[in-house]
């Protein structure tokens, strides 16, 4: 029970930290943004010290007075320590690949300091907020930690304010700051766990691309190593003294249209849902489409990965019914 106020008082500790809002990458800890405060253990070497330094006073002890003063020297000096291995260091970068509401977000963290002095044993947090937690090594002054984060509807995913901290050298003190990047991420919509299948294609134009077991001939290429015999054109390869190959045209079918007119029958987040399982259906199956939101230009028809981000982006950021 009596535990019970303290993460309300940590919580307004907290909102006297540094940075209080979101800021602008690069962020670079100096001195007044690196904080330490002595760690469990440190309390503990702290009161065992000074019993060892009243001892050896009473007593008159030099040996014991020496030993006293080495260890508090080495004390404070791990104190100094601990701050320099977060003093100079930079947070230059935050990224993540888009996923689907519902599963994690693995945020990748890019650091950077001065290459002198080797920087190891970080590791950065949301300050216990939740079970995101890394390692961060700095090799030849760059190194980067990957954070996981539940995500739970689509849309832009504001990154809660991150701690870097440290009880290198000696584990005395924890020294730690603050980043708090101004970097929303994206969080595509969950597509529909069932639904009905892909609509058919429609238009005048039908795709088609060249296949050795097509319905219709496109045109005759030279022999390459591998192609079938059966491919081979016999007549205009005797005609011409070398060997011919027909290579065909086999229908794709045409571009798939995914409308939201045509799913007004569910409701707002099911049309969303839905749509964006046709996007991944469609991607899959090599599929060119077109997807129309109300209020915003067509998209495509177009298929590959950057036309996929492109429409998974745009129900992304519907508005919020």
């Amino acid at each position: 029970m009596a535990d019970r106020p303290r993460p309300g008082l940590r919580a307004r500790l907290r909102k006297f930290a540094r940075p209080r809002d979101p800021e602008a990458l690069p962020a670079t800890f100096h001195r007044g943004r690196v904080y330490v405060l002595p760690t469990g253990f440190g309390l503990f070497f702290a009161v065992a010290l000074m019993s060892m330094l009243l001892g050896a006073l009473n007593y008159n002890n030099n040996p014991a007075l020496l030993l006293a003063l080495l260890l508090s020297g080495a004390g404070l000096a791990s104190l100094i320590a601990a701050q320099m291995q977060l003093t100079g260091l930079s947070v230059v970068a935050i990224d993540a690949e888009p996923i689907a509401a519902g599963q994690p977000l693995r945020v990748r963290v890019h650091a950077k300091a001065p290459p002198e002095r080797a920087r190891r044993g970080l590791r950065v947090d949301d300050d216990g907020d939740s079970d995101a937690l890394a390692p961060l090594d700095l090799d030849a002054g760059s190194g980067e930690a990957e954070l996981s984060f539940a995500t739970r509807q689509r849309g832009w995913f504001e990154l809660p304010r991150l701690r870097v901290s440290t009880t290198r050298p000696l584990g005395l003190a924890r020294a730690w700051a603050y980043v708090w990047p101004d970097a929303p991420l994206l969080v595509y919509p969950a597509p529909e766990p069932h639904g009905p299948p892909l609509p058919t294609g429609s238009g005048d134009q039908i795709q088609t691309r060249l296949h050795p077991s097509g319905d219709d001939v496109h045109h005759l290429r030279g022999y390459r190593s591998g192609d079938a015999r059966r491919a081979i054109a016999w007549k205009p390869s005797a005609r011409r003294d070398a060997l011919l190959v027909r290579e065909y045209e086999q229908p794709l079918g045409a571009d798939v249209v995914l409308d939201w007119r045509a799913v007004l029958a569910l409701g707002y987040e099911a049309r969303i849902a839905r749509l964006a399982r046709w996007v991944d259906e469609a991607e899959r199956d090599g599929r060119r489409y077109r997807l129309m939101l109300p209020g915003q230009p067509e998209l495509g028809p177009s298929s590959g990965g950057a036309h996929r981000h492109a429409c998974l982006r745009a129900l992304a950021l519907m508005p919020h019914a």
